[in-house]
């Protein structure tokens, strides 16, 4: 992977991206350690923030028309990308902490790479499949050794599991999905899909928002709600499809290594997490398998396809 003035922009652009999806960890975590806010109401905030954020970004660019068909398959896109991705998330990092949190969202790019061998044909070497069996055993270490050897207890398993499938459902967003983001413009895509995921989440989430004692909420947790909103959220996604446009997919999933690496460091400064023995193997089991899969060939490379770096 080499910096060139031809694709620097989308490196840049997922440094960015991914750092900020890092920061997003531990700032979920102290919102609601902090000010006793629920998963599904930051769920919310992010939903409907982002909603308004992205239809007002809309005013200043270029309208493009969507059919109804189009608007459909944006409607189902929604659900995968960001309910099915964001709820889960943000309820399991409730439940698990930052740094399991923050690993095993790195198994992303690993499942994305088995959906586009089923159902895009890409191929599958045996430096791929390694990488799957040795990321998804760093994984497992997670999930089945967490609460059993550092004395978490059975919700920190119930928040990994919940994580693993915001990580699998953001990949049949990537895989089935592709002509969506390559079709429409990033300000036009986001503003339909995350107003029918606000829509969509109000019923369930509407309770534990209207709890909330927002009177009593300080300046600091307000700056960290409006962090998670508009740069977690709305920038981070506005970003993503950009740099898409630069880098190969397999290229773009290796900033993947920057969000437990950002988030480790933010959640052991601030006191919120500790690295022990069973995280650091974990994370480097799931670190390999990540660049494992990466390194394996694309569908286009096998064919001779130019592709930028």
């Amino acid at each position: 992977m080499r910096f060139t003035e031809k694709n620097y922009r989308g490196h840049l652009l997922m440094v960015i991206a991914y750092t900020v999806f890092g920061l997003n960890i531990p700032a979920v975590k102290y919102v609601i350690g902090e000010a006793g806010i629920t998963g599904l109401s930051v769920t919310f905030y992010r939903m409907a923030g982002a909603a308004a954020l992205f239809w007002f970004a809309s005013l200043f660019v270029r309208a493009q028309r969507v059919p109804p068909r189009d608007l459909g398959a944006i409607f189902v896109a929604s659900l995968f990308c960001i309910l099915l991705n964001q709820m889960p998330f943000i309820v399991g990092v409730s439940l698990t902490s930052p740094i399991d949190a923050s690993v095993i969202t790195t198994i992303g790019p690993m499942i994305t790479m088995v959906l586009a061998a089923a159902f895009l044909h890409e191929p599958i070497s045996w430096l791929k499949a390694g990488g799957v069996v040795v990321g998804a055993s760093g994984a497992l270490m997670l999930v089945l050794g967490g609460g059993a050897l550092e004395g978490r207890g059975g919700a920190s398993v119930v928040g990994d599991l919940l994580c693993v499938a915001s990580s699998l459902s953001f990949a049949i967003y990537l895989t089935a999905f592709k002509r969506l983001f390559t079709t429409y413009s990033p300000v036009t895509l986001m503003r339909w899909m995350f107003l029918f995921s606000a829509v969509l989440s109000a019923p369930v989430c509407w309770h534990d928002v209207a709890t909330v004692d927002y009177v009593s909420l300080g300046w600091d947790v307000w700056a960290t709600i409006f962090f998670i909103v508009a740069g977690a959220t709305f920038l981070t996604f506005f970003l993503l499809p950009i740099g898409q446009r630069y880098l190969r997919p397999t290229v773009l999933s290796m900033y993947n290594y920057l969000q437990p690496t950002v988030a480790a460091l933010v959640a052991v400064a601030a006191g919120m997490d500790t690295f022990g023995l069973t995280k650091g193997l974990a994370t480097v089991l799931v670190f390999a398998g990540v660049w494992m899969v990466t390194r394996s060939k694309s569908r286009a490379s096998v064919s001779g396809a130019q592709l930028p770096e």
